[in-house]
């Protein structure tokens, strides 16, 4: 398996690559004639532009190109200090000491202070805030107990201690803590203008950010725009002047909105047309942290059986689905962290191997074992729901069809809105549900901190003390090999209980226009445009 320092390379050869001829090949140049405008397509509304309240990949998209944390990414994905201009840390790696940019700025042209972070912070873990991701915080001092209602926000380890130095405490070093700050959970947001309207960030015109692009048009269900921030510190190294966010769901029509020349960035293609345009010079694939799979409610029949769990788990043809139906270079699930981790003695996912193999016999045999421990002599009716999109349809529709030839069982299906989806299945108002979890940061942490008891995101009703005892010893672990020896046994555990079902690895793919350079593909987000360039019309 290849490892992410390699793939990294090739997203980077993709960013250079892939996004087209130089200025001087064009015979276009930069001389102001070529309107430096980019149209993409989102696929769908975002659900939240705040940074306290986005869950999902598509807010984060915008918000990663509106706000900027104390660290940013360079174009190889690597931490580096952003509207912070300097951090000192602790002897102990306990303490951090950020200060400042004296030139940043916010989008109305008001000084970013040290306050804003403090604010922000305090606000995501602030639990009438309702924060999803407070969790993230709780590397901070106090920041747990606070969240959980059982310490005083004066307690959490972040603090102005003047307008331009910001003090963080952290319960134990986190040798990651740089990359995680780079998180849109991490990001300021201005104290006056979120307290003055709670529905400031619902629009473009009450939006204010600190980031290379500032959002200047909300169209609901329709696009969204961003324009080059001419506040931002670094606003020099952007060229774009305006990107469109298209919110454009069925796959066939934005494929046929890319020919056309409508967009100029799509991704995940439809699954039809990936092997024809696998040899364009405007196709790629770009490694992507992360897990599809189908979430199982343990509270709700059949999935209160662990056996049934394994049995609709064990019934799925991984490679047979990844090959003939998803086609974009998945690589089956056979466990939850992806590939890509170098521990320093390999692979994470190679050392830890399969936790099972598609195995139909095994299937029919737990599917019965279970049903006869529940007194079932009819399987309770089964719904698998997804949100609208013609690819999870299409992967809907084979697994429905595996059920019923592999154990017998007829599923039905169901489809919302990816708004609607995300309402329903945090209020737990599902039997089988399709999510999708990214890795913030390539560790295995990340992807497994989803089925923490406690955690918003894990919205399966499963709960195990000792997977969340394992979990919160790896957090504080300062041993490496300890550290992912405590993650390996902590997955065991999720994979022995299953309350999911996981299909495959992500690998995204792209196509982009040839008269655009330097687009970013990171292994772990939405690309990202803050260097692209439009180079010919």
């Amino acid at each position: 398996m290849k490892k992410w320092t390699q793939s990294l390379l090739l997203v980077t050869s993709l960013a250079l690559v892939a996004a087209g001829c130089s200025s001087k090949e064009s015979g276009s140049g930069t001389d102001g004639k070529v309107a430096q405008e980019m149209t993409v397509n989102a696929m769908s509304e975002p659900p939240d532009l705040d940074p306290a309240l986005a869950t999902d990949t598509t807010s984060g998209w915008v918000m990663d190109h509106v706000f900027e944390g104390l660290y940013t990414k360079d174009k190889e994905g690597k931490p580096v200090l952003g509207t912070a201009s300097k951090a000192d840390v602790s002897e102990d790696g306990k303490t951090y000491t950020f200060t400042i940019r004296d030139d940043a700025k916010w989008s109305d042209g008001s000084n970013v202070t040290a306050e804003d972070f403090e604010y922000a912070w305090k606000r995501v873990l602030n639990p009438d805030t309702g924060s999803s991701f407070a969790f993230y915080l709780y590397y901070l001092k106090g920041a747990e107990d606070y969240n959980k209602g059982k310490g005083k926000v004066e307690d959490v380890g972040v603090t102005a201690k003047d307008e331009k130095t910001l003090v963080v405490d952290l319960e134990a070093p986190l040798s990651y803590f740089d990359e995680l700050l780079t998180m849109w959970t991490f990001y300021p947001v201005k104290k006056d203008t979120v307290e003055e309207n709670k529905n400031w960030a619902a629009g473009a015109d009450t939006y204010v950010s600190n980031g290379p692009f500032k959002l200047t048009n909300w169209k609901h269900d329709s696009k969204v725009v961003i324009e080059k921030n001419k506040e931002y510190w670094d606003n020099k190294v952007v060229n774009l002047d305006k990107v469109t966010y298209k919110m454009v769901n069925d796959a066939t029509t934005y494929y046929q909105m890319f020919k056309t020349k409508e967009l100029d960035l799509i991704q995940t293609l439809p699954s039809d047309v990936v092997a024809q345009e696998k040899d364009s010079k405007e196709y790629s694939e770009v490694p992507y942290f992360g897990t599809y799979m189908y979430m199982f409610n343990v509270d709700k029949e059949p999935f209160t059986n662990e056996k049934i769990r394994r049995a609709f788990t064990l019934a799925v043809d991984r490679e047979s689905l990844t090959k003939n139906v998803t086609k974009a270079g998945e690589t089956p699930a056979y466990a939850f962290v992806p590939g890509g981790v170098d521990t320093g003695d390999g692979d994470f996912r190679e050392q830890g191997g399969a936790y099972f193999e598609s195995n139909v016999e095994e299937a029919k045999k737990l599917l019965e074992e279970g049903m006869k421990e529940e007194g079932w002599s009819e399987l309770p009716a089964v719904t698998l729901t997804y949100n609208t999109s013609e690819n999870h349809k299409k992967i809907a529709e084979a697994v429905q069809s595996m059920y019923k030839k592999n154990l017998g069982v007829d599923i039905k299906l169901s489809n919302q809105e990816w708004k609607t989806y995300l309402d329903t299945t945090q209020q737990k108002n599902f039997q089988m549900a399709r999510m999708g979890w990214i890795g913030v940061l390539v560790d295995p942490v990340v992807i497994l901190d989803y089925y923490l008891g406690d955690s918003p995101n894990n919205r399966t009703n499963w709960v195990n003390d000792k997977y969340d005892k394992l979990m919160a010893d790896a957090k504080v672990e300062q041993d490496t090999a300890k550290r992912y020896d405590l993650l390996h046994q902590a997955e065991e555990v999720l994979m022995e209980d299953l309350p999911f079902n996981p299909i495959y690895h992500y690998t995204n793919n792209y196509m982009t226009a040839q008269n655009f350079k330097d687009i970013v593909y990171p292994v772990n987000r939405y690309p990202y445009l803050k260097w692209a360039e439009k180079v010919s019309e």
